[in-house]
């Protein structure tokens, strides 16, 4: 099965093939062949009405009578109509129950069609669910605006919870990226890209972002300290900070804690 995107919105299409100990015996090209042949009595005939070449239909009957191990067809003795070709009662059986077949999988393509909208949006989920990269932290969003620059731009991603991420990229690589207001994009950060401020009142940084949220996780290392913080939304960012900063902090799980990051420290991908 297949899924295409047209201007119209998300559909879905799809074709069924039969299969004989893992060869494929036929789909609708070769039923429709047989069909013809019935329908035409002649090879011939079927092959200019299905656009085959004669060649090509008899390579596709030869294959099919191997793969059912029985003729589908049988030759008509010679007379006044000068004799012919039809269908014996195996290849019948095989249009007529390829048609079932088919008329079945068209209802559940159908279906699944109408559905498309909500499938999109999973599928995209799932992928983007599977994408592996080395980066701890990892936020889907929307781009709500774009600076332009003579080298850099400033893109700004909207994620959940409605908390912003602001990220400067190069122009070629925001071009290249297709970047522009209401486009899906990635974040990317690296935990150890992430200070952790837990009394930011008062305080001011050069850092354009700057997550708060509450310590959800600590996990303590015999150097190095990785800190979850939850944002709202349901989001979390991680953190790795040194043992030492997180013992003079006195972090806790449940404390209020921001998470301060430079613009130049986000990847953008889509």
């Amino acid at each position: 099965m297949k899924d295409e995107t047209e201007a119209s919105g998300m559909a879905l299409e799809g074709s069924v093939w039969m299969t004989m100990g893992g060869q494929k015996l036929g789909g609708r090209e070769r039923m429709d062949l047989l069909a013809a042949i019935a329908e035409h009595g002649s090879i011939t005939a079927a092959a200019k009405a299905v656009g085959l070449s004669y060649k090509g239909a008899w390579d596709a009957i030869d294959a099919m009578n191997n793969l059912a191990g029985e003729p589908l067809l049988e030759r008509l003795a010679g007379g006044k109509g000068g004799g012919g070709t039809r269908l014996t009662v195996r290849g019948q059986q095989l249009v007529a129950n390829f048609g079932k077949i088919d008329a079945a999988h068209r209802r559940f393509v159908a279906a699944l069609s109408s559905q498309s909208h909500a499938l999109a949006d999973d599928l995209l989920l799932i992928r983007n669910l599977t994408m592996k990269t080395s980066a701890r932290n990892q936020f889907s969003g929307t781009v709500v605006s774009l600076t332009r620059g003579a080298v850099n731009d400033e893109v700004t991603l909207a994620i959940v919870g409605g908390q912003h991420i602001v990220a400067t990229i190069t122009r070629d690589s925001s071009e290249s990226l297709g970047l522009a207001p209401g486009v899906t994009a990635w974040a990317l950060i690296k935990a150890s890209s992430v200070i952790v401020v837990t009394d930011p009142q008062g305080a001011r940084f050069s850092a354009r972002n700057q997550l708060a949220g509450t310590i959800s996780r600590i996990q303590e290392g015999a150097v190095n300290t990785e800190v979850s913080i939850a944002l709202a939304g349901g989001a979390t960012i991680a953190a790795i900070v040194t043992r030492e900063s997180g013992v003079a902090l006195e972090l806790a799980v449940g404390m209020p804690a921001t998470a301060i990051f430079k613009a130049s420290a986000v990847i953008l991908g889509t």
